[in-house]
Parts: structure tokens; C-alpha cells; sequence
């Protein structure tokens, strides 16, 4: 398996979507107008198979790897890859970390790797990062999924505590196996998901250089809680998925997104939660080809 890009942990990986993903990790330089340097970018490729492509980003402390179940169903037309600050992207060239800087870099990796109007698919905190993106640059994206998005709700609630020494503190504590563990099993309808593969899967990255330092700068920024008044402003097709058991967001803001946004459609996952793309990937993958195909 190869793993070299990812920490060598990976090589622990025991489930067939994780380690087939892994092995497609890559690495670009890509230039922004946020450092004199390149950003060494974590993403996994699609195929130039001239269909319309897809681009899907990961939510808060989190990794492309959360999509190793969806994107072997949207093949070969999808991409994943890490926000600024996150996952296995770099996160020592730009440490002033704030959501204004992840859009800016995600359009330079769009630029640089797609450069043609992308269905852009976000989960949790990445539908914010998606939402904000397709506001700002309107022509680059053909369509918006947005999968138990955030948006409507307000930022992680550890903002207040990131000042020192509380900031060391709380990191820790969102570090913590058992912390993790819990959060994982609230994200899930069915518990049985929560396998150590997962539990591995969603603490990759913490051992990336400077993963404490990102977490603190971008909680620090405030994160998506100014996007509420933005969202009715959206003019591209948009479809909202969401899992009927969501307990981490609830299931409010999903009909909140299908109201506010005017070209827009809602599909429900039965017996799903927080994660359809993990927990009910076929049923996810459907929702979002059968949408793709309106498109064209």
C-alpha cells in the first residue's frame, strides 16, 4: 500500500475504501497570493473523462479520507482534497489561518488542477467552505451539494477558549482517543461504523506538523458564523442532503437551506446521521449523480 504521503500510521489502515483512498493521496505546489512559496495541498485526482467534475472538501478536523466510501461511486469525474490548515495539507506556510485565506487557496487549487466550472460538494464545515467559495467566485461552480452542512450553525463553541494556556488545553482535549471516539459515535446513526479503521481514518492527521497551531487559528478567526445573512444569495443549483437522524447539527438547517436558497432541492437519508457519505454512501453518491445529471 502506498502510504508516503500520508503519516506512516496509515500503513494501519485495514478496510478496503480507506486503503484503496490512501494509496491515492497526492501532494501538489500550488501557487497562492497568500505566500511567496507554494502550499504543498493534499488531494485525490479525477479523471479528465470530460464529464462534469466534482470537487469535495472535508469538514472541520477532519481529512479527505472521510470521503474513501462516496468517491469510488462518483468516479471518474471526482476530486477530494484538504482545505488550507487541514487534513495533510500544509499547514507551516500560512499560519494566519482564517476562512477568507482556505477560499483563497481552494480557488488557487481549483486554478491550478480543474480551471472549469466544478459541482463543488462540502460536509459540515466544508458546506460553509463551499457556500463561501460559490458566493465569491460564482463562475467556477456549475453546482453546489451541500451534505449536512453548516452555514446556519454557529462555529465550534471551544472559540473562547483559545488563548493561553486554555488553547493547549483544549486542543489536547479534541485530541484525545476518547474524546474522538465519542464525537465519532454521536456523528453515526448506526454505532457499528465506529470501527478502529474509522476511529484511525479520523485521527490521521493529527499527527501533521503544527495541527494544534491550525485548530487555534482558525477557531480563533471565527470560523463560518458570518455566513447566515449570505445564503439566500446563492444563484447556483444547489441540492441539500442530509441524514434524518443528524445529531450533531440537528435537522433544522436542513429545511433552513432548502427555504433560503432559491434554485435548490432537499433529499432526506433515512437512518443516517451527522455523515451520509460515510453511513449511506450509495444513497448519498444517487442523490448527487441524479443532480449532476440535471446539470447537463
Amino acid at each position: 500500500m502506498a502510504v508516503s504521503v500520508l503519516p506512516a500510521a496509515a500503513a494501519g489502515l485495514s478496510e478496503p475504501t480507506s486503503i484503496a483512498m490512501a494509496a491515492q493521496v497526492q501532494v501538489a505546489a500550488i501557487d497562492t497570493p497568500l505566500a511567496d512559496a507554494p502550499i504543498p495541498t493534499a488531494y485525490v485526482a479525477g479523471a479528465d473523462s470530460g464529464r462534469q467534475p466534482l470537487m469535495m472538501i472535508p469538514g472541520f478536523d477532519s481529512s479527505l479520507l472521510e470521503f474513501r466510501r462516496l468517491l469510488p461511486l462518483l468516479n471518474p469525474q471526482a476530486w477530494a482534497v484538504d482545505l488550507l490548515g487541514f487534513g495533510f495539507s500544509d499547514r507551516t506556510r500560512y499560519p494566519s489561518l482564517s476562512p477568507g485565506a482556505i477560499k483563497v487557496h481552494l480557488h488557487s487549487f481549483w486554478q491550478q488542477m480543474i480551471d472549469r466550472p466544478i459541482v463543488l460538494v462540502g460536509a459540515s464545515m466544508g458546506g460553509a467552505a463551499a457556500i463561501d467559495f460559490a458566493l465569491t467566485y460564482p463562475d467556477a461552480v456549475a453546482g453546489l451539494v451541500l451534505i449536512d452542512a453548516a452555514g446556519f450553525a454557529a462555529g465550534p463553541a471551544m472559540g473562547n477558549l483559545m488563548v493561553p494556556p486554555l488553547d493547549s488545553w483544549a486542543t489536547a482535549f479534541l485530541r484525545n482517543p476518547r474524546v474522538r471516539r465519542g464525537i465519532s459515535r454521536q456523528a453515526y446513526f448506526d454505532k457499528a461504523f465506529v470501527t478502529p479503521d474509522a476511529e484511525l481514518c479520523a485521527a490521521l492527521h493529527l499527527q501533521c506538523p503544527s495541527w494544534k497551531e491550525a485548530l487555534i487559528a482558525f477557531t480563533k478567526s471565527g470560523g463560518y458564523n458570518f455566513l447566515t445573512a449570505k445564503i439566500p444569495q446563492l444563484t447556483c443549483p444547489t441540492l441539500t442532503i442530509w441524514g434524518e437522524q443528524d445529531k450533531i447539527l440537528g435537522t433544522k438547517d436542513a429545511r433552513r437551506f432548502a427555504a433560503a436558497i432559491a434554485n435548490s432541492e432537499l433529499v432526506w437519508i433515512p437512518q443516517c446521521g451527522h455523515v451520509p457519505h460515510l453511513e449511506k454512501p450509495q444513497a448519498t453518491a444517487a442523490a448527487i449523480l441524479s443532480f449532476v445529471g440535471k446539470l447537463a
